[in-house]
């Protein structure tokens, strides 16, 4: 039963035929993820506007957000897909991997953002009062940390869908983490 076949343009409705030739024409192909979303005639449009809406933190502290969610949800589609994305950010390998363990060494506005997040996944939104004071002191708001809340929603939805379908990643493999020090 798993993984699930990812399906073809041919097999999904017309409205998302036309977001895969929306999606084609932007990136060179459909990622297997946005093609999985396509099983309902809604999901795939309804993710997009989601993922795609505004938002008051840049692309790397999207990414930041990505990398950490996607290793607290072990979803190894979304761990690919964000390096690979993280790097074009102007992220190096080594920070990915450091981010994906929840700190960034080095950027100490970076790192507050890693560990809130981190507490977030881990905790279902219980975060200690000094992982979000420690976030605010390094120059985030309150409407920077509403939509940290979002994009940790957005990605886990989507690290759920793979982590349940098991469809295959279609970016290069993501480093494997060496045993996880703890983080101060």
């Amino acid at each position: 039963m798993r993984p699930f076949k990812v399906p073809e343009r041919s097999e999904v409705s017309e409205k998302n035929q036309k977001i895969f030739d929306n999606l084609e024409s932007k990136l060179d192909f459909v990622p297997n993820i946005y093609a999985t979303y396509a099983y309902s005639d809604n999901a795939l449009e309804r993710y997009m506007t989601f993922a795609n809406g505004k938002t008051s933190l840049n692309n790397k502290e999207k990414e930041i957000v990505n990398l950490v969610v996607s290793q607290v949800n072990a979803c190894t589609y979304c761990q690919a897909a964000h390096t690979a994305l993280g790097k074009m950010n102007g992220f190096t390998e080594e920070e990915t991997i450091e981010l994906r363990k929840g700190h960034a060494p080095f950027n100490e506005k970076f790192d507050a953002l890693a560990k809130l997040v981190k507490e977030i996944a881990e905790n279902r939104g219980k975060v200690s009062d000094d992982a979000l004071q420690n976030f605010f002191d390094a120059g985030y708001d309150k409407e920077n940390l509403v939509d940290v809340i979002v994009n940790v929603g957005e990605k886990a939805t989507t690290n759920f869908l793979h982590n349940v379908t098991e469809i295959p990643v279609d970016f290069p493999e993501a480093p494997e983490l060496t045993e996880a020090e703890p983080v101060a």
